[in-house]
């Protein structure tokens, strides 16, 4: 039998790009927003690559689609434009 859970709605903000890609990586695997952001985060939490080579490859391509031309070097780094 699977964990029990209890969810909770948040209110973060991403960036905008960032959120495109994730919404059509859920959308490709058939899952909510959620679900993929509890399912990576689990993962990193392990120091695991949620993603198989395939995924990273649609996700490659995605980010090119909405152009997403940032990478883990800009995290914690991002200024919101004013």
């Amino acid at each position: 039998m699977p964990p029990q859970i209890e969810r909770v709605q948040t209110g973060v903000r991403m960036e905008r790009r960032l959120v495109k890609v994730l919404k059509a990586v859920a959308e490709y695997h058939d899952i909510s927003l959620g679900d993929l952001l509890e399912g990576i985060v689990l993962h990193a939490f392990e120091g695991k690559c949620a993603f198989s080579s395939d995924s990273l490859e649609r996700i490659a391509t995605l980010a090119s689609v909405y152009d997403l031309d940032l990478s883990a070097a800009d995290s914690h780094t991002l200024v919101e434009a004013q």
